[in-house]
């Protein structure tokens, strides 16, 4: 690059790279660099340029009583720019936190572009926490402000630490909100008072933005919490450009172009939210398309993709796996571009969608921490059930915890020699945890795969999941891919259940497709076609029919569950009948089978 080239020409160029190799990932990693900069903010030096007079739709959201709203990118400049200046009028300056506690709306996209233009630190917050996390994420977020309708906004009468309010909607009146000017107030629970602000303030803004100085590149800009499947949320910190340019990785994994129309479906405040409807879209130039619903519905969530024509689309597994229990031919004109993210997608989910909309899932792999270190991209012919290959801009290592030596199977680790942009600063306060992921002078990832002579890396488990049985190490996810095909469940979740003789065994939590009994012929049932399918070491022994607890961002908490198995097995003989699993709803009344209750399985 010219070194009289600005900060968007550069980024525009890096992108291009990708673009043009977007179905070649060997030419694409080997004709790609990162773009590295010292002052850049993807408000400013890339969304205003690429939004300027561009009537294409930036964001289209879709209720499910049929109103929507479509907003093209100048309107979302303009429209942030006015939010940018009430956000300075309220108060908020560069490196200020502000809480973004919005659901699927244009205010979430104005305001979070807003806060990269002032330079403010963002800190995305789900709508379904109450005031005990909310006190916790204030805290240790060192939160000033939070954007949230008028109920969640009340949620901080309750919260010890002082944040100002800025109330969107029409309960704003009625919630004591004023002008920057003349603001209400609140009090906390410490009896602190609070300024209140109407969002709707920002109408009588200007449409022009000027910044108060640069923004460096290596500023703090996301404080994401991580969503807790083994432990107490960490704080992940992003800076100006590890999300906002990391994500040309994600770009490339899902192949978007100019012009698409991207439907994701994730929970705004957590990371895959920024991913996939902010960051990676709109570095390709393509529309975020949303669609709200109360409760799933299959068939009208494909009706909608029909009448819109969304052109690619990601879902969570939970989502895939509710899809194929409807039918996908309601779908008449299914997107090019379909993408499995959050956990590992099952072999067998993947092969009814190829049969039933003629596409491939493409899984990908990539934490709260990291953009898309390794995935599927269009182009790459896939190997079934791999997570894919490195991407563009990381070079990931598998390395054994042991001996620390490169190998072909054992934890995911990134090379930060160079460093990847895409890559945290740390965990926000925790030098420990910190120091612990990067130890040894790689980026730890916690989660183990195996790696084929082509380069191609399948997903084992999290490293905390990975357990052993009779001297084997045993991967759920590999005995969780069987399960789900049998035609009974729905759901499943491995994990290592104590047992005196082999140290442990695999047990199954299953959740039942509609129309299954949870009883003792379907335990039967399903522990037989494991049998038949698994090696002997690999059984599933023991089985159990409860819904399963999962983080509120929808990823099971296995660690709730091999904490359950210990309890249960800490004195035996077991009693027959037992409570279900803590925070869940059970399908049944909890009841443990084993493969020598049946006389057939024995031996």
């Amino acid at each position: 690059m010219a070194p009289t080239e600005s900060v968007t020409e550069q980024f525009r160029a890096a992108r291009d790279v990708l673009l043009e190799h977007r179905l070649d990932v060997e030419q694409a990693r080997a004709a790609f660099s990162w773009p590295r900069f010292e002052e850049f903010n993807f408000g400013l030096d890339w969304f205003d340029p690429l939004a300027e007079g561009n009537e294409s739709p930036a964001l289209w959201i879709v209720e499910s009583d049929g109103r929507e709203g479509k907003w093209s990118y100048d309107e979302l400049r303009c429209r942030s720019n006015q939010v940018a200046n009430l956000l300075r009028a309220a108060g908020v300056t560069r490196g200020s936190r502000v809480m973004v506690m919005l659901g699927n709306q244009v205010e979430l996209w104005e305001t979070m572009l807003a806060g990269i233009k002032l330079g403010a630190v963002l800190l995305p917050t789900t709508t379904q926490l109450g005031p005990a996390d909310l006190e916790d994420r204030a805290v240790r977020g060192e939160a000033d402000v939070v954007v949230a309708a008028a109920a969640d906004a009340a949620k901080f009468d309750s919260v010890q630490h002082p944040v100002a309010r800025i109330i969107v909607g029409p309960e704003a009146a009625e919630a004591g909100a004023g002008s920057p000017e003349a603001p209400g107030t609140a009090r906390t629970a410490s009896g602190a008072e609070v300024a209140v602000v109407d969002y709707a303030a920002a109408d009588g803004q200007s449409e022009s933005f000027v910044p108060e100085g640069t923004t460096k590149a290596d500023d703090l800009l996301l404080l994401y919490f991580t969503s807790g499947t083994t432990s107490k949320a960490k704080m992940v910190a992003h800076t100006h450009v590890s999300y906002p340019v990391g994500h040309m990785s994600t770009m490339y994994w899902m192949g978007l172009e100019p012009g698409d129309i991207h439907l994701n479906i994730a929970s705004p405040g957590w990371a895959k939210h920024a991913w996939s409807n902010i960051f990676t879209p709109w570095i390709a130039g393509a529309c975020v398309f949303l669609y709200n619903y109360a409760r799933f519905d299959a068939l009208a969530l494909m009706d909608t993709m029909d009448r819109v024509g969304v052109t690619s689309f990601c879902a969570p597994p939970t989502v895939w796996r509710m899809l194929i229990q409807a039918d996908l031919r309601h779908l008449q004109n299914p997107p090019a571009k379909t993408l499995g993210a959050g956990e590992p997608l099952n072999p067998e989910v993947i092969a009814i969608v190829e049969r039933e909309w003629g596409v491939t899932i493409r899984d990908g792999f990539g934490q709260t921490e990291t953009t898309l270190q390794i995935g599927n991209p269009p182009g790459l012919r896939g190997k079934a059930g791999a997570m894919g290959v490195a991407m563009p801009g990381y070079e990931p290592v598998l390395i054994d915890p042991a001996t620390g030596e490169e190998t072909t199977e054992g934890e995911i680790c990134l090379r930060i020699d160079p460093r990847p942009v895409g890559l945290t600063l740390g965990y926000w306060g925790d030098e420990e945890r910190t120091a612990e992921a990067f130890a040894d002078g790689v980026y730890h990832t916690g989660d183990v795969a195996t790696r084929d002579e082509d380069g191609v890396f399948t997903y084992v488990g999290r490293a905390d999941d990975v357990f052993k049985a009779s001297d084997y190490r045993l991967s759920p996810f590999e005995l969780e891919s069987v399960l789900i095909e049998h035609e009974a469940v729905a759901e499943a979740a491995v994990v290592p259940s104590p047992d005196p003789v082999r140290l442990a065994v695999p047990k199954a939590y299953v959740v039942l497709r509609g129309g299954f009994a949870p009883s003792a012929e379907t335990a039967e049932d399903i522990l037989r076609f494991c049998r038949e399918n698994l090696a002997p070491y690999k059984r599933i022994r023991r089985i159990e029919f409860t819904d399963l607890p999962k983080t509120i961002s929808g990823k099971i908490r296995r660690v709730e569950l091999r904490a359950r198995e210990r309890e249960l097995h800490e004195g035996e003989p077991m009693p027959e009948s037992r409570a279900a699993v803590g925070g869940t709803t059970p399908v049944a009344e909890a009841r443990e089978w084993a493969d020598t209750d049946f006389p057939s399985l024995k031996g």
